[in-house]
């Protein structure tokens, strides 16, 4: 009996095997619709591209953290002091307005901000135009640990960007631009689908 159904068993697996060899190759959906995104009806290259989208922001986020490891900070707090140093001008910027220029969240830079405060490397003062308003610039400390680290800055970023050339920032720019616009209705589908699933739950 025991042999009887080892056969058996054993026919199964070769009718099995057969029918998976035989079977067609999958074809997975598309990943995007809109026929800019697609090539002969394929959305590889599409996929190929923000495959490397990943790739290349994850290295510029580690270019960042190392920028800041160089001077004892984290990435963002270095993306705050540095922020500051290009927007502060003469009276100090608000946190509203550096949040827009670094984009990362006002509760975010806020909280650096007090950080690097801590630290000796900003100071901030209320604004003549709005005492309500906070306005943060760099102390003494914080303009020399910037020079002093604009130098390690410059090489990574001269070998990061050698070989684009101005009409190739011009067109990177408004891509991002596009990309950060769309990517805020992305999110908030992301969001109505979590509420959705969990809801199911």
């Amino acid at each position: 009996m025991d042999k009887e159904v080892a056969t058996k068993s054993a026919a199964k697996r070769k009718t099995g095997k057969r029918a998976e060899a035989n079977r067609s190759p999958y074809v997975p959906p598309l990943t995007v619709s809109h026929d800019a995104l697609l090539v002969d009806g394929s959305d590889d290259r599409f996929r190929q591209l923000i495959y490397l989208f990943v790739e290349v922001l994850g290295r510029m986020n580690m270019c960042r953290e190392a920028f800041g490891r160089s001077i004892g900070l984290t990435g963002s707090q270095f993306a705050v002091l540095v922020g500051v140093a290009h927007r502060q001008q003469t009276q100090g910027v608000t946190i509203k307005k550096l949040a827009q220029y670094i984009h990362l969240a006002p509760t975010h830079v806020t909280t650096e901000v007090g950080r690097l405060i801590r630290k000796g490397l900003l100071s901030k003062s209320a604004s003549d135009d709005d005492r309500r308003s906070v306005l943060v610039r760099l102390t003494r400390e914080g303009e020399d640990m910037v020079s002093s680290v604009n130098i390690f800055v410059r090489r990574v970023n001269d070998i990061l960007f050698d070989g684009l050339t101005s009409a190739d920032i011009d067109h990177a720019e408004g891509m991002f631009n596009r990309l950060s616009r769309n990517s805020e209705f992305a999110i908030a589908e992301l969001k109505v689908a979590e509420r959705e699933q969990n809801g199911r739950d």
